[in-house]
């Protein structure tokens, strides 16, 4: 017989204590609120015809292990994705499932985003009843029940659920995390890229925009510039995150935690340190049960003559991060999830503005920004580039040097 390890031992503790809040014959309180979804599982069965754009994701609030550059395993609070998971299964589905960064979720202009959000407890933490929410930051919600601030909004208490309703009508790079005890939530982990792509990309091949520019069917931008401008042919999300192992470390051994003494020692994109930035595949937490915990790779490819948008965003509670990229100019296009254009050259009116495009070779980010940066490898010398952060201190894995905050680009022929 396979001897009870103390992580085995927490979630057998965790599972009776879920089973000793509920009521004898009940099921706990999930909830999916999906239209066309008959089981719910948050997948669309039959399409709603009252809800033609209709888009459903299921994720869930837990605790869970990821693994530093160095090796290291560290404690931490994440989401993970349960979209097309029973409702009787997902409480085992998203126990010891945390992901770093959170399930990416990308959406199109003049979609409803239903997004339910169910609490299953922290596994390693069971003494914790720390409720949970979704906010996706610098969206404009139709009513503040979905902003995921607990003093305006709803917390998700543990083995219950909340469907989230966004009518998604403005592209851009935006994040989400959890707003409940925000600097710890966010500092364990409680974070994920999220974007919008523009409604431009589903005009008919062959339409035509201002000066001269003719879209055809396949053509992909950041937002609806009506000029083309936007346009590119490889995307890739790049969030900037770091951790403080001894906050981790607190949190796990039930230590108090040093809020005052916060120090991040492990600079991360897409919540990794270099060179785990540029594995292609998922990386796997390393717990009695192994899950993927880190999906998200940050390595970046294309061929010379394509266009590649960055979608770069920070949700750090601890420091601002610059990242520059070494000999690829970068064309900034859109910051915070707004097109930069001024206001119209024509006064009133007029239907567009002038472009305040720039071009740079590196970008500060402080918590909560975001920035869309197209590379044009037209004529560029195939090879491989880095992005790293120009704070040298942020190059390393803790301790270990030549890691951290760094990834490549590599441009093939």
């Amino acid at each position: 017989m396979k001897p009870m390890t103390r992580y085995s031992f927490w979630l057998a503790v965790g599972w009776i204590l879920v089973l000793s809040l509920t009521p004898a014959g009940a099921q706990t309180s999930i909830r999916v609120q999906c239209p066309g979804d008959l089981n719910g599982d948050a997948v669309i069965d039959v399409p709603d015809p009252l809800h033609p754009r209709a888009r459903c994701v299921h994720l869930t609030g837990g605790d869970g292990f990821v693994n530093m550059g160095d090796g290291r395993r560290l404690y931490m609070f994440g989401f993970s994705d349960v979209t097309g998971v029973a409702p009787e299964n997902v409480m085992a589905a998203g126990m010891l499932a945390a992901e770093f960064p959170a399930p990416t979720i990308v959406v199109d202009e003049g979609d409803e985003l239903y997004l339910t959000l169910t609490n299953v407890g922290m596994t390693i933490r069971p003494d914790l009843f720390d409720p949970h929410s979704v906010h996706w930051h610098g969206f404009p919600n139709a009513s503040a029940i979905f902003d995921g601030q607990p003093d305006g909004a709803i917390a998700i208490n543990m083995a219950a659920s909340l469907s989230y309703y966004y009518n998604v009508i403005e592209p851009g790079t935006y994040m989400y995390h959890c707003h409940v005890e925000a600097t710890e939530h966010m500092q364990m982990g409680m974070l994920g890229n999220l974007y919008v792509r523009p409604a431009q990309n589903r005009l008919p091949g062959g339409t035509p925009l201002r000066d001269g520019f003719v879209h055809q069917a396949g053509y992909t931008y950041v937002y609806d510039d009506g000029d083309g401008t936007t346009r590119y042919d490889v995307e890739v999300p790049i969030q900037i995150g770091s951790f403080d192992p001894n906050f981790h470390d607190a949190s796990e051994l039930v230590q108090p935690l040093p809020f005052a003494f916060m120090k991040d020692l492990y600079p991360m994109l897409n919540g990794r340190g270099y060179p785990d930035t540029i594995n292609p595949n998922q990386l796997m937490n390393t717990a009695d049960e192994p899950r993927a915990s880190q999906k998200v790779s940050s390595r970046v490819e294309a061929r010379v003559g394509q266009k590649i948008l960055l979608r770069i965003s920070n949700l750090n509670v601890t420091n601002y991060y610059t990242l520059a990229l070494l000999g690829l100019p970068m064309k900034v296009v859109g910051v915070s999830a707004r097109l930069l254009r001024g206001p119209d050259p024509d006064g009133p009116g007029a239907l567009v503005g002038r472009n305040l495009y720039y071009d740079t070779l590196s970008l500060t980010l402080g918590g909560g920004e975001s920035f869309d940066a197209i590379i044009d490898t037209t004529g560029v010398t195939p090879g491989t580039y880095f992005v790293y952060s120009t704070n040298l201190n942020f190059l390393n894995n803790n301790e270990q040097d030549l890691g951290g905050m760094m990834t490549e680009v590599v441009i093939n022929p």
